[in-house]
């Protein structure tokens, strides 16, 4: 392995000191008065991008452990990408992988983490709905329902879609939390909480490669779940499907094909 040149190695001075400078000393020949400059701004720049990101777990930490736990960030993680907008879902695997949880730590931290990284992951996605052969009309009961790529389901163990300073929850749903966090048309943000026959429904929907029709997919939805009535079933199916297309979660059906 190549040795690093003397650049090098002051950078890599430089880049340890400002990661964590109360144990890692400043590289020599720099005034401590232009590293302090380098210092707050690194730390300030992380500090605002994470805030924005996670405005609720920021609030609810503190300014004193909030600041600990981004400099804890920056001394042990190790990012890979260079990106700036990406350091959020750095983040959530430094939280997932090599955070120390502390005692008072809430216990939905992660979770909590994970659902406000969501809007700032679908506000910069690029992905396009591809709507050739798509008919925004079309009956989601004998056509076939297809999701947006700008709709995104996820279980949860808390309900962090309500958590703030006056709720905050000391132990886990006693059912999972579903929840369909989407994009609509005029690029705005909104979420539907799901039932688990909506979110079984809507899974199926995203996984749907053999092109089945809506009445298909909730009659086989009632039976994998044993629902006592599967006509009903198929109504209220349909009735779920149709405030998904208003919210733009669903953008139209596919006709069947064999």
């Amino acid at each position: 392995m190549a040795e690093r040149s003397d650049f090098q190695e002051k950078q890599f001075a430089f880049a340890a000191h400002i990661r964590d400078p109360e144990n890692v000393p400043a590289p020599e020949g720099i005034e401590d008065r232009r590293m302090a400059v380098y210092r707050e701004l690194f730390f300030n720049n992380l500090r605002s991008l994470l805030s924005t990101t996670f405005p609720v777990l920021s609030e609810l930490m503190g300014d004193r452990k909030w600041r600990r736990l981004i400099r804890q960030f920056m001394q042990k993680h190790r990012a890979e990408t260079p990106y700036f907008l990406k350091l959020p879902e750095e983040m959530l695997s430094f939280l997932e992988h090599e955070y120390e949880r502390e005692e008072d730590d809430f216990p939905f931290l992660n979770e909590l983490a994970h659902y406000e990284y969501i809007e700032l992951a679908l506000n910069t996605s690029v992905e396009e709905d591809i709507l050739d052969g798509i008919d925004p009309d079309g009956h989601l009961l004998s056509g076939v329902p297809a999701k947006s790529v700008h709709a995104w389901a996820f279980a949860y163990h808390y309900p962090v879609h309500q958590i703030n300073k006056d709720f905050l929850p000391d132990a886990p749903a006693e059912q999972p939390i579903y929840l369909a966090v989407y994009r609509n048309a005029e690029q705005k943000l909104g979420f539907m909480e799901l039932n688990p026959l909506t979110a079984g429904l809507l899974d199926a929907i995203d996984n749907n490669t053999d092109n089945k029709t809506g009445e298909n997919l909730l009659r086989e939805l009632g039976e994998r779940t044993g629902y006592p009535d599967i006509d009903n079933l198929v109504a209220h199916g349909h009735t779920a499907m149709q405030q998904m297309r208003d919210l733009n979660i669903l953008i139209g059906t596919r006709v069947q094909t064999r």
